[in-house]
């Protein structure tokens, strides 16, 4: 199988090369930085070149908060991009994966939303990835549309490390209660993602770790398991905490269509645990002076 990773450079596209790097009979070609430029249409014919057998898009905007005041620049990341690498990839015959966001949900509290339920996206970064579903769909049959939430892994700038590096630096913590998801390793996303393509049924799936939490359980798990338990969290409301794009308060996924194929991924304590051991390094307990 020839593999192309769109965006292989980022912390999902990383993960991703390192699953299938990992398998037989797979040849990666790796798209990384602005030498390939899926905003420009000619990126279609450049992609369907190389007649790949699978194009997993890594590549997008995931500044949230930015994408407030860069619509036109995100918009084009997130949905006219994908848009030409399907057109490319109707061109060769080859199999998409395009990667999307819980967010593309209200949340409601107290909402599960499986993967046929109705998008209802409220920031420029949400509807931007909804455009990407939307207009891949267009373009192709043989697509793999692949939402997850709260994505961190090896190396990233995320959540975990950026409650780790708050602890380290303030020594208490104010931490959001009422915002919850499914936080989600991105090496147990590439591996479910490599048995959902072996399974050729396209649609819709929801991969996430098992289990929900909101942001303030989360930071605690994190700094339970790196040793910083004795850090003092406040819960606090999402109002509390001023942004340009609020977040849905509870776009909680359920992995109904992948579980039904016998892809579950683990609850995401393990997963947690695994990727604080695998980091242990970078997130050593600092020394206290006594």
């Amino acid at each position: 199988m020839h593999l192309l990773i769109v965006g292989a450079n980022g912390q999902l596209g990383r993960a991703v090369t390192a699953v299938f790097a990992a398998r037989q009979g797979v040849r990666i070609t790796a798209w990384e930085g602005r030498e390939y430029d899926i905003t420009q249409p000619g990126i279609a014919a450049t992609l369907a070149h190389l007649q790949p057998d699978v194009v997993v898009n890594c590549a997008a905007w995931t500044q949230v908060d930015a994408a407030e005041s860069h619509a036109d620049a995100v918009f084009a990341v997130n949905s006219l991009g994908p848009s030409y690498l399907a057109q490319g990839c109707a061109e060769c015959g080859a199999t998409m994966v395009q990667f999307s966001t819980n967010e593309v949900f209200a949340g409601s509290p107290g909402t599960v939303y499986y993967e046929y339920d109705q998008p209802m996206p409220g920031s420029v970064y949400a509807r931007s990835k909804l455009g990407g579903e939307i207009a891949t769909a267009r373009v192709l049959d043989r697509l793999f549309i692949v939402r997850f939430a709260w994505l961190y892994g090896p190396g990233g700038n995320h959540f975990p490390a950026k409650i780790i590096a708050a602890a380290d630096r303030h020594q208490a913590l104010r931490v959001v209660d009422d915002e919850v998801g499914n936080p989600t390793y991105a090496p147990d996303v590439a591996a479910a993602l490599a048995a959902l393509i072996e399974t050729r049924r396209y649609g819709i799936y929801h991969l996430v770790n098992s289990g929900q939490a909101s942001r303030y359980a989360w930071a605690q798990a994190v700094l339970q398991a790196t040793g910083r338990g004795h850090v003092p969290v406040t819960p606090i409301g999402i109002d509390e905490w001023l942004r340009s794009a609020p977040p849905p308060r509870h776009a909680v996924l359920a992995n109904q269509a992948a579980a039904a194929l016998g892809i579950v991924l683990r609850p995401w304590q393990e997963a947690l645990a695994e990727a604080l051991r695998v980091e242990r390094g970078r997130y050593a307990v600092p020394a206290i002076d006594r």
